[in-house]
């Protein structure tokens, strides 16, 4: 191998994607822990939308109500990941990352309201046109939100909700899971052990899960 080829091999970034709905807490802390992971581990995160919406839609009736309400189309949770699909397929999915931090600060660090007043001050943020608030209230792009959902889901199967992460293999086939679910993000040195832990059991043929009982809510720091 020459020396060119080899500092590139030795500067290589590991690809994990990442499928979000920016309505959801949890995901934004996991989102936050990831982008500590790519810090300190050579990987690159890519950004994707899934939808709870989407996922929750033949299941309403199983629902708490304050949740069937923001799940029923039409509901809170549907206008946020319209917007951020609409400006992924206008602008392209390098545009999902800053949208996706203007949105989530302002949801769950701020305790904003999800209206139109801030995903315009979110977008404008991100540097995009205030007139893909619109995409909101329509179907358009529906589509393309239900492939990039059906995308995440299918590698980890209908049991789980957001966030879903992929990487490669060393088969080539890729290593996905939902979550880690935790509060508060986990930075430094701690940020990057989960990762090596959580990619350590992920990768074990046959490990499905590892759960305890909740007992606080997300923390935004």
């Amino acid at each position: 191998m020459s020396e060119t080829a080899a500092a590139a091999a030795g500067t290589a970034r590991t690809p994990a994607d990442f499928w979000f709905d920016p309505s959801c807490p949890w995901a934004w802390l996991t989102s936050r822990w990831m982008l500590e992971v790519a810090k300190a581990r050579p990987v690159e995160v890519r950004w994707h939308v899934m939808s709870l919406g989407v996922l929750n839609e033949d299941k309403l009736d199983e629902l708490p109500a304050e949740y069937r309400e923001k799940n029923r189309p039409g509901g809170v949770v549907w206008g946020p990941v319209r917007v951020c699909v609409a400006a992924e397929q206008q602008y392209g999915p390098e545009v999902l990352a800053p949208l996706y931090t203007a949105l989530g600060t302002r949801f769950h660090n701020q305790g904003l309201p999800r209206t139109r007043e801030t995903i315009v001050a979110a977008l404008e943020e991100a540097g995009l046109p205030a007139s893909l608030a619109d995409a909101a209230d329509t179907d358009t792009y529906d589509k393309e939100l239900r492939a990039s959902h059906k995308a995440g889901i299918d590698l980890v199967g209908q049991e789980v909700g957001t966030p879903v992460i992929a990487v490669p293999g060393p088969d080539g086939a890729p290593i996905a899971f939902f979550g880690p679910v935790v509060t508060p993000a986990p930075k430094g040195d701690l940020a990057a052990q989960l990762w090596d832990g959580t990619l350590m059991v992920a990768s074990i043929p046959g490990f499905y899960e590892i759960k305890r009982t909740r007992t606080r809510g997300p923390v935004f720091d």
